[in-house]
């Protein structure tokens, strides 16, 4: 599977709900992947839409080009992955914040090359006494960076230096995956690029992840919001009423191909390789 998925028959397999492009594959199978590709003389970079990326997508096709392009487009939100088994769809979640701390952990060899764009500069420092086996660069752009043309051209141009191996990019989205999305038209770019959100900070310590049992019963959501209220609420409150929109707009859509002579072969076909 590895060997398929890293040509262009990618793009075929992506997973449409909400109309935001999935890669729906399991956990295990992600970080393989990774792994298959390590060393490869390619940049490939990953994306892990969340709710309020799905809403932010919705108005937004030239930013959905930027989730399509990207060679994994993984489901990091668990009302997400209800929604979708709601209309019958198992939606895979793989969240960034796993998979980061999984391959700082497991994948990422003694002696590879990781390139980070950070919030601050403490969460380099912090990474870099944590895994002293690890050769890490770390830029810190300024703040409200996707408003500064010469900032992003800065992160796009520090990642594409020196080959890394590996890119983290965590200075919050859409910025994140707009310069992952240039760094792909960048001829001296290469290695596995993340847009890992505050994975980084997690791993430090710098921020605290929700409890466990409050991450498997989906309530991550509840517990960010706790934790740094006067930042999220409007985000959590304003993305509601969008969001039961799109779950709207999905149920239908999916209703309409399912009656349609098109989609009744495909049930037919599924139905009897299951014989």
């Amino acid at each position: 599977m590895a060997n398929i998925l890293i040509d262009t028959d990618i793009f075929e397999r992506k997973e449409y709900f909400l109309n935001v492009p999935y890669t729906n594959i399991e956990f295990e199978n992600v970080v393989e992947l990774i792994d298959s590709v390590h060393g490869y003389e390619k940049f490939f970079y990953i994306v892990t839409p969340n709710v309020d990326h799905a809403v932010r997508l919705r108005d937004n096709e030239a930013l959905r080009d930027v989730y399509r392009g990207a060679w994994l487009s993984l489901c990091d939100s668990k009302p997400i992955s209800w929604m979708a088994r709601a209309l019958f769809l198992r939606l895979y979640l793989v969240t960034g914040s796993d998979l980061t701390s999984r391959l700082f952990h497991e994948t990422i060899r003694e002696g590879d090359h990781v390139v980070l764009i950070a919030p601050y500069e403490e969460v380099g420092l912090k990474m870099a006494k944590r895994f002293p086996h690890i050769e890490f660069r770390c830029h810190v752009p300024p703040p409200d960076v996707i408003n500064n043309p010469d900032a992003m051209a800065e992160c796009v141009d520090f990642a594409a230096t020196g080959r890394p191996d590996f890119v983290f990019i965590a200075i919050g989205s859409p910025q994140s995956e707009l310069i992952a999305h240039q760094l792909s038209k960048e001829p001296g770019a290469n290695g596995v690029c993340i847009c890992c959100g505050a994975s980084l900070e997690f791993i430090t310590d710098l921020k605290k992840r929700a409890p466990v049992g409050m991450q498997r019963f989906g309530f991550e959501w509840l517990y960010r919001l706790m934790s740094d209220p006067r930042r999220l609420w409007r985000r959590y409150v304003f993305a509601v009423p969008p969001l039961i929109s799109m779950f709207a707009a999905e149920a239908l859509r999916r209703a309409k191909m399912a009656s349609s002579p098109v989609g009744i072969k495909s049930a037919f076909s599924r139905r009897l390789k299951k014989i």
